[in-house]
This record gives C-alpha cells, structure tokens and sequence, in this order.
C-alpha cells in the first residue's frame, strides 16, 4: 500500500495571483471651494451640480502570494470581510465626499472623489491588510481606473464605439493573392464591424482634483478626432490613410494611437494603451509608451485586473 501521505502535497508554496470582486453604490460631487460655481461648472462640467450623482462601482482585487498546505493564498472568507469591513461596507449608499476624511475639500489636502483618485485611496486603506498586486475600479462599464501603488500615478480608461466598414486587399496584387492572404475579407465589396475602443491613459493624479486629466476634454478628443471621424465610413475609401495602408484591426489600432498621441499630451496625461476590439473574437493592442520587449511585465499587471 502506498502511502501518499509521505509525498509533497502539489502546489504548496507556489505562487499565485487571485482576485475579488466587490460591488457598492455611492455618490460624489465634483465641486471645489476655492472655486466659484461658474469656474466649478466650466471645468467640472455637469458632475459639479449639487447635490452629486451617483455610480454602481465594481471593485477588482488582485492578490499574490504562495499556496499554503490548504491549497489557497488566502481565505477568500477573510479577504471578503477585510473589503467589506475596510471599504464596500464604508461606502455604500454613501456620498463619498463626506465619508473618508481624505475627501473632505474644505481642508487644503483634501482631494475630490474621482474613480482614478478612489482607487488610491482604497489601495491604501488595504494594503495593510491584504498582500495587493493591483487595483481596478470601474465607475461604469466605460471608465475605469488601474492602480499598482505607484505613489500619486494610475491608469484611467475610456470605452467607446463606431461601426465601420472595410476591405482587406493590398492595390498591388490581383483578388487571388488578396484572397490567399486575407480570405473572405478580401472580398471585393467589404465588410463591417461595431469596433470597441478602449483608450488608456497614464498620469500623477492632481492632488486636489483627484484626475489624471481633464476627462471632459479626453473623451472630447476621441470623439472628436476618432469617433465622428470612422463611424459610419468605409475606411478605405473614405478616410486617406487607408486609400494607400491596408485598414487590419492591427493598423487601425496604430492610426488611432498615433492620431490621439499629442493631443492627449496636450491635457497634460500621457496614451498609455489603444485597444481596439473587431469582434468578440479579434482585438488589436498598441502599447504606446515601451517596445514589444518591455512587454510582458505590463501585461501581465494589467491581466491582473482584468476579469474573466
């Protein structure tokens, strides 16, 4: 007989990422004191009307550690109460601006409540207690923040969306070698796709606004000069890039980036990240900021956060 309690149990003492996800509903107020309510409204925009709004957020936790002789980093129990004691049970069915004193903006270190500026400061109110790896909190399905604990700097994205048509084929070659290299969508009359646009952007996160940048302005520029732009068109021939530049997710993906880049500069944050999705199959990833070969780290922070 053989005696399987003398052999090493498997995974103990290897490593491993786990996540939590936590939901609560709250509200804020962009407003500053210092402020008048005319400046409030021209920076804030419609978020600086009293009494606030509010947002069903989605909270992931991602965690590291080694397996234990249980087979678990750690007790999903315990880590369920040290967020609801530490955060979601604090906040929910709040207004945030009221709730922790790091937001109340009647002190000079006060900070406004936003998602990039939230994530933050519920970093820091469990870091202590569970080992993270990274943060993300979404304020809607089309914005959301990432936090690794790197002081003052975080990730913010932005979703959007346009339907457009096109034709894979190089003018070069006849539509057999077309067809050998793109298959059907080689075809002569094209076809669509409803694209999901993800922009991601990085920066220090103002120590009194609690933003990256201004997001009015950042969703202004990606419906200025990408959505209106593509939406609706075939890309071939309507836009002139892609008269000479075969429109693949992969060089869309590039002309976005590369038309958003400076104009993002501009209000002060830096393009971090395009993804475009062509179909719940396919999707094209341009990481403006480092080369392939520093790849792998920031995907693999990033895929910390993403849940499946």
């Amino acid at each position: 007989m053989i005696n399987t309690l003398s052999k090493p149990r498997h995974g103990i003492g290897r490593e491993c990422v786990i996540t939590r996800r936590a939901c609560f509903s709250s509200s804020h107020r962009y407003w500053l004191p210092e402020k008048s309510d005319e400046e409030n409204l021209a920076f804030f925009g419609k978020c600086s009307i009293a009494p606030g709004h509010g947002h069903n957020y989605e909270l992931i936790v991602s965690m590291g550690g080694h397996l234990d002789s249980d087979g678990m980093v750690l007790n999903l129990s315990d880590v369920k109460h040290s967020i609801k004691d530490n955060v979601t049970g604090q906040l929910d069915f709040q207004f945030l601006n009221n709730v922790w004193p790091e937001f109340d903006i009647t002190k000079t270190e006060g900070i406004l409540p936003t998602t990039e500026a939230l994530v933050k400061v519920i970093w820091n109110r469990l870091k202590d207690d569970l080992p993270l790896i990274a943060l993300r909190l979404y304020e809607n399905p089309n914005l959301w923040a990432d936090y690794y604990g790197d002081k003052m700097e975080a990730l913010l994205t932005v979703q959007t969306h346009f339907a457009a048509a096109h034709r894979l084929a190089k003018q070069e070659i006849n539509f057999e070698e077309n067809k050998k290299i793109y298959g059907k969508c080689a075809r002569v009359n094209g076809h669509g796709h409803n694209y999901i646009l993800d922009v991601t952007v990085r920066g220090g996160i103002d120590k009194r606004t609690g933003m990256i940048c201004d997001l009015s302005a950042l969703k202004q520029i990606i419906d200025d000069l990408i959505v209106e732009k593509l939406d609706h068109t075939f890309l071939n021939k309507d836009i002139e890039f892609f008269r000479t530049c075969v429109p693949t997710a992969e060089n869309i993906a590039l002309y976005i980036a590369d038309v958003l880049n400076k104009p993002i500069k501009t209000i002060g944050a830096n393009l971090h990240k395009i993804r475009l999705q062509e179909s719940p199959n396919n999707a094209a990833e341009i990481y403006v900021e480092q080369s392939i070969s520093n790849f792998s780290n920031r995907k693999r922070k990033e895929s910390l956060v993403t849940p499946a």
